[in-house]
């Protein structure tokens, strides 16, 4: 009789085991979709920043059509709805690249780099970047959680038997560009007077800190202003011209 009330114990302890982690399973997997959600939300708000930005810049430099083509046709691709985490960081790494050529583009016109409206927009997309990161590493977080439980045990058990399966992280692709610094003058990258584009303090951004394992930090293409002509390497950029 006592093996059988034993065997009871078990039973139930079992069970209440099996309930707690199924339901701890089931928060997790909903704080996964409501972390991803944010994400979209953020994503959107820079898509939409993005066609005023582009036409503020038309104005004064419309002749860089290439540039804000690149720009319209990526913005396209990450608006067209990636099936996965994964691939939409592809399509908005993509997009972040053509922002940064854009925003080179910018830096050489001093009348566009004065406009209010292009400083509004330039700042408010520097914020959505920022709250994008923010959203991205609280997502990472709770996908690292998931996955541990999904793949370890005794809760992998749960997880099979409930369906409940491994989430895709949102990695910043290496080569990701999130509003770049340049500066002209003195301090430009090689001293040539071209713009430089200083590292970032955004994960996973160029220079940065990657988020994604085994990246290697790339570099923005740099745009100079039409008709300008490289200085000669062999003067002395401090002697005055004859």
């Amino acid at each position: 009789m006592i093996i059988v009330w034993i065997l009871i114990g078990l039973v139930v302890l079992a069970a209440i085991v099996g309930v707690v982690t199924y339901n701890g399973l089931i928060g997790l997997r909903n704080r996964v979709e409501e972390g991803w959600r944010q994400i979209d939300v953020e994503l959107k708000r820079r898509h939409d920043l993005i066609p005023n930005l582009v036409e503020t810049v038309k104005g004064y430099a419309s002749h860089e059509r290439g540039t804000l083509e690149d720009v319209m046709q990526a913005r396209s691709a990450a608006m067209s709805g990636a099936p996965t985490p994964a691939a939409a960081a592809q399509a908005e790494g993509q997009l972040s690249q053509a922002l940064g050529r854009l925003l080179a583009v910018a830096e050489a016109y001093p009348d566009l780099k004065a406009n209010q409206s292009f400083l509004a927009l330039q700042q408010e997309l520097t914020s959505t970047e920022d709250r994008i990161a923010s959203s991205r590493r609280y997502y990472n977080a709770l996908v690292r959680e998931l996955n541990t439980k999904v793949e370890s045990v005794p809760s992998n058990v749960v997880a099979n038997m409930a369906g409940v399966k491994r989430a895709e992280y949102f990695e910043a692709p290496a080569t990701e560009a999130v509003v770049p610094n340049v500066s002209f003058g003195d301090n430009a990258v090689g001293g040539s007077g071209t713009p430089g584009v200083a590292p970032s303090t955004q994960p996973g951004a160029i220079g940065g800190p990657s988020t994604q394992p085994g990246a290697a930090p790339g570099a923005l293409p740099q745009a100079q202003a039409p008709g300008t002509v490289q200085p000669d390497p062999t003067r002395d950029s401090g002697t005055p011209n004859a």
